[in-house]
């Protein structure tokens, strides 16, 4: 799998777009999960580097099964084929300091992707 995007990327500096931003993002990667847990500082907002990128084209190549490789590269003394990779969602692991009265949230329990 591949994409390229292309468009022009925009620093955001104001502080209240940039928190936006960070809560939209935690949101779309776990819903819920922003209310639970503490805002970011004005430290942290200051440290942090957030680009808006609006897409104007983008194109993406997908393709599974065996490399399609000219006949003349088939025919040499190198190595072709498919590593596979697989993303696989595992079970909650709590943190170490995590106080044992605190359950684990349905959000974390249930997340899929």
């Amino acid at each position: 799998r591949s994409v390229v995007i292309f468009g022009t990327a925009r620093l955001i500096g104001d502080e209240r777009e940039k928190f936006e931003a960070l809560r939209a993002f935690t949101e779309h990667l776990i819903p819920n999960r922003w209310d639970d847990v503490r805002p970011p500082n004005a430290l942290e907002l200051k440290a942090t580097t957030i680009l808006s990128l609006p897409i104007t084209e983008a194109s993406a190549k997908i393709r599974a099964g065996n490399p399609v490789d000219d006949e003349a590269d088939a025919e040499m003394d190198v190595w072709a084929g498919v590593i596979p990779l697989h993303l696989k969602i595992g079970a909650p692991v709590d943190d170490e300091k995590l106080r044992a009265n605190i359950k684990t949230p349905d959000y974390v329990s249930n997340y899929q992707r």
